[in-house]
């Protein structure tokens, strides 16, 4: 159990399918099915349409977060695959990088465990 001073450690997610459930989308959308529902969700939740509501600015940013990592190719890719972690290690060792750290840490629990 946590100290109650201290926060419970977030977990990250590895399915990869909360970015496209912020959009309301199903993992393997097609990029005018992302854009569409990025449209909608935008609109609907922008903080100028809704100037006394800060949950509509959170979400706002939340959208627009989903949209920039899903429309890009790379990212997406990586995030698919690897989850939140992988798009995490991404943004510290290099895209090219993710596929090798996850490996070695396959490989380094195997080793410590044994």
């Amino acid at each position: 159990m946590a100290e109650p001073n201290q926060r419970p450690q977030r977990k990250m997610s590895t399915a990869g399918d909360g970015l496209y459930k912020v959009l309301g989308l199903e993992k393997g959308a097609s990029q005018d099915e992302i854009k569409k529902a990025y449209r909608k969700l935008a609109l609907r939740h922008h903080p100028d349409k809704n100037p006394d509501n800060p949950e509509a600015a959170e979400k706002f940013k939340e959208i627009n977060n989903a949209n920039s990592i899903l429309n890009d190719e790379t990212k997406r890719k990586v995030y698919d695959e690897y989850g939140s972690m992988g798009l995490y290690v991404a943004e510290q060792f290099g895209e090219e990088s993710v596929k090798y750290y996850f490996l070695m840490h396959k490989c380094w629990f195997k080793a410590r465990s044994l």
